[in-house]
């Protein structure tokens, strides 16, 4: 908005004195107060991603409290460590490089070229806010990435491909459906694959896929833990210590699912028509809303699904099922009904038990069913958005192109799931040509897994110094000089 000092003094009449310095003055104040909107814009939106980046980032507690609560007591330590050093190899790595590489405009359409150890950043086009909230998308990849390897992987080789990860393999991906430049990105409305680009919202296959598939790769070439199948090939539950460390994680991963998805707008104050009670913040409650249905639905298709298969009421199973309905409504939770958010997640309860009985009958252990549940279900995803994405919702939130494709069951043709075949098999084909080698080079190198002793020993003693949790017989057995004090009437409270 402009004030025209000129246009505003020939309204005066002609008895006012010195009317050109009186629009001056008009004028001028006039800019300040606009100007200050445009200030609280800006820190009302700051602020928005900040607090979304960290609700995500709170997601790292929820992953290492899944993590321990799944694994056997005696790796407990070493699975938290992991999660610790997600973080941090992370956030150095995606720091020098990862961003960069993802968002690093202007570049080609394979890889940003731009902002290494964030040289010249804030821009126009993001400021801090940005880089930290895409940090704590990457470091959620390698968090699922962990979970599959649990319980018999070397230190080493956590450390080397959480970087990988997070400063290369990650960041490509990201940069593809993403950033304004990415060759099949909905925001690159100069040049849309099929017309429409890929509407993967907050990544069912940016994250959840490219995590997933990397933990795949890595469960596959290190083979099952031991005692995991029977000499017959029968599979025998290693089942994990702590159902209320699995609790309590899922609750904090749907606590900060809550900023992986809505957060995603990076922007709450943008009216879709200015003076009207509905705009983009109408979509960020909208897409709470989706996330909360999908993951609620596929919980209990899951608690009902697996009583029938076992006979048994299994909090674990639900918790896993609940995070799989959240992976999947990821990629269209912004564009989709409620009610088909409830269709998200009945499928993808089912996709989550599909793929864990595929799993047992190949012989793939993974401890969290993490592969299985970001990969598959994150794959779910991608098509479930392609089917059901809705014209008004695809044109709210991706503007500048009239007349985009939307869900074919919606009626908007099957372009935009053609656009979303092509996601899945890049995705699985850039991780299979990044991830696995790296995996099969560390195993070559003996720097994958560790020996057979230190699996029956558990990590916790022969890799990190002690058990998690210490009693009085463990500390004699291992030689600790440390005694458990007994609780007795005369103690006080």
């Amino acid at each position: 908005m402009s004030c025209s000092s000129e246009q505003l003094a020939s309204l005066f009449g002609p008895n006012t004195t010195n009317a050109a310095a009186a629009a001056d003055y008009i004028c001028s104040q006039f800019t300040v107060v606009s100007d200050r909107f445009v200030d609280t814009a800006y820190a009302v939106d700051s602020t928005y991603l900040l607090f979304s980046a960290y609700l995500v980032f709170s997601m790292q507690l929820g992953f290492a409290m899944l993590c321990a609560g799944s694994v056997r007591a005696k790796n407990t330590m070493n699975i938290m460590l992991t999660n610790v050093l997600d973080a941090a190899a992370g956030g150095l790595f995606y720091y020098l490089f990862g961003f960069a590489f993802a968002f690093g405009a202007p570049s080609n359409g394979f890889i940003g070229r731009h902002f290494f150890g964030l040289k010249d950043v804030p821009t126009s086009s993001f400021d801090y806010s940005f880089f930290l909230y895409q940090w704590a998308f990457a470091i959620a990849a390698a968090g699922i990435t962990s979970g599959s390897i649990a319980e018999r992987t070397q230190f080493v080789a956590y450390l080397i491909y959480s970087s990988f990860l997070t400063g290369f393999v990650y960041p490509v991906v990201s940069h593809w459906f993403w950033s304004a430049d990415g060759w099949a990105s909905a925001a690159n409305t100069g040049n849309l694959l099929f017309g429409s680009g890929v509407i993967d919202f907050a990544g069912s296959g940016v994250v959840h896929m490219v995590g997933g598939i990397a933990g795949l790769y890595g469960a596959l070439i290190e083979g099952p833990r031991i005692g995991r199948f029977d000499h017959s090939g029968r599979a025998i539950a290693l089942r994990g210590h702590s159902a209320s460390l699995v609790v309590l994680g899922t609750f904090l991963l749907w606590f900060g699912w809550y900023g992986f998805n809505p957060g995603s707008f990076t922007k709450i104050l943008s009216p879709y028509t200015s003076g009207n009670y509905y705009g983009q913040w109408s979509a960020v409650g909208r897409t709470a809303v989706t996330t909360t249905l999908a993951g609620c639905t596929a919980a209990l298709t899951t608690l009902f699904g697996k009583r029938i298969l076992s006979g048994h009421w299994n909090v674990t199973d639900v918790c896993n099922g609940l995070l799989g309905g959240f992976a999947a409504i990821t990629a269209g939770c912004s564009v989709v009904e409620p009610w088909a958010a409830v269709i998200c997640g009945f499928v993808a309860a089912l996709v989550l038990i599909g793929c864990n009985r595929l799993a047992e009958k190949v012989k793939f252990d993974d401890p969290l069913e993490a592969a299985q549940l970001h990969g598959g279900c994150g794959a779910w995803g991608i098509i479930f958005t392609a089917l059901f994405a809705t014209e008004k919702y695809v044109n709210e939130v991706y503007p500048g192109k009239p007349g985009r494709p939307y869900g074919l069951f919606m009626g908007g043709g099957g372009r935009l799931l053609g656009a979303h075949i092509i996601q899945i098999l890049v995705i699985i084909g850039w991780v299979s040509a990044t991830m696995g080698p790296l995996f099969y080079g560390l195993h070559k190198l003996k720097l994958l897994r560790i020996s057979e002793e230190d699996e029956m020993a558990g990590m916790d003693m022969t890799r990190h110094g002690g058990f998690a949790y210490v009693y009085e017989d463990d500390a004699h057995k291992h030689g600790i000089q440390m005694r458990r004090i007994e609780p007795s009437p005369n103690t006080a409270l």
